[in-house]
């Protein structure tokens, strides 16, 4: 278990997790199969046999949606870009990718490789109900994936960003303009038309007096919009920093430690005693080693008297560095795709100072402040 996420292994080499909101929506799905979807359509059963088969039902769901998710990320894979996970949580699920794609073709392929993974599996679970016929159990269940999966499918091809289908419109839109922030510009802003108009539907539910599904549709349409305007906000953070270089953000408040002090030595010297949250592991006048707030977190509180840096540290042949005169989106960049939040910078060859995403918001503000 590892922050607010349940780690199920990898598949393909891509970590799966589960955030925690996935059991509100896996007892909520299987709640409502139970309760009405298999009542009404499948008379006389056995009140266990509605809620095991809805259980088993809403599990192959969310087996389908991993799948969907896997579509992506093969495609992804194959582009040469890093899929660094793939997260199930209340919404579904969701691959994140280590950086955009390089050209319209190869994201347009990874965005509909989701939806054409979900219509093939309403395809097996349509094929699947037919054979089963005579028996209530299968039937019901293969019968609410084959339709689930259709409307998957369906609904992730809506042409707003960050949708899937918003994906496959900007990818036509970069395609047509040539110009990738343009097509992003376009396609989130259809993503927050399209987020506003399931919350406007919502309501109109809720004052129908189909109050669940209202606030459901809302949340989704919430969702939605926030998702767009990120993007919308990313790519304002990416023309802010356009043109700037590392050394115009980074800091040089970092210390310099031993591969022999503790952990705990470590924490009341300079993460509580200097405020630092970086630090350089030395040894005979030689950086050895990089030591973050990550590192001293995966020790647990008993151990910390006794592990040393040297046990902890990142080797600084293992470290991800960047230069003093690389671009700051460059380096936002290898942050995103190492998934790290710090890097130690270098000026012929030697160490001068550490880049890290805080350094980087003061450096926007200031910037902000300037009227830039």
């Amino acid at each position: 278990m590892k922050n607010k996420h349940i780690s199920l292994g990898k598949v393909l080499g891509i970590p799966i997790n589960l955030d925690y909101s996935w059991f509100l929506i896996l007892a909520l799905l299987t709640w409502m199969l139970a309760k009405s979807y298999f009542p009404q359509e499948f008379k006389n059963w056995a009140v266990l046999a509605y809620w095991l088969i809805g259980g088993i039902t809403s599990i192959f769901f969310f087996l389908s949606i991993l799948l969907h998710e896997l579509g992506h990320s093969i495609l992804a894979k194959k582009y040469k870009i890093k899929v660094k996970r793939i997260t199930l949580f209340v919404f579904g699920g969701v691959a994140e990718i280590s950086k955009e794609p390089p050209k319209s073709s190869a994201e347009f392929w990874i965005a509909i490789a989701g939806p054409i993974t979900s219509f093939i599996l309403a395809g097996i679970f349509y094929g699947l109900e037919k054979i089963s016929a005579g028996n209530d159990y299968l039937t019901a269940s293969f019968r609410y994936l084959a339709y689930i999966n259709f409307i998957l499918a369906l609904f992730n091809l809506i042409p707003g960003f960050p949708l899937d289908g918003g994906r496959v419109f900007r990818a036509i839109v970069w395609a047509i303009t040539k110009n990738f922030k343009k097509a992003t510009t376009i396609a989130a802003n259809v993503g927050r038309f399209f987020g506003f108009f399931f919350i406007l539907l919502g309501v109109f539910h809720i004052f129908q007096n189909n109050v669940v599904d209202g606030i459901w549709i809302a949340f989704i349409g919430w969702f939605l919009e926030s998702a767009a305007m990120s993007q919308i906000q990313r790519q304002a953070l990416d023309e802010l920093l356009f043109g700037h270089h590392v050394h115009e953000a980074m800091s040089h408040d970092f210390g310099i430690i031993y591969p022999d002090s503790t952990i705990q030595e470590i924490i009341d010297n300079h993460f509580i005693g200097a405020n630092r949250r970086s630090l350089l592991v030395k040894d005979n006048n030689t950086i050895i080693g990089f030591l973050t707030p990550k590192q001293i977190n995966s020790v647990s509180i008993s151990d910390r008297q006794n592990k040393t840096i040297k046990e902890v540290m990142i080797p600084v042949q293992n470290a991800t560095k960047i230069n003093s005169n690389s671009l700051l989106l460059d380096a936002l960049k290898t942050m995103d795709e190492n998934d790290i939040v710090e890097l130690p910078v270098i000026e012929d060859g030697n160490y001068i100072g550490i880049l890290n995403r805080d350094g980087i918001i003061k450096f926007m503000l200031e910037l902000h402040k300037l009227g830039h």
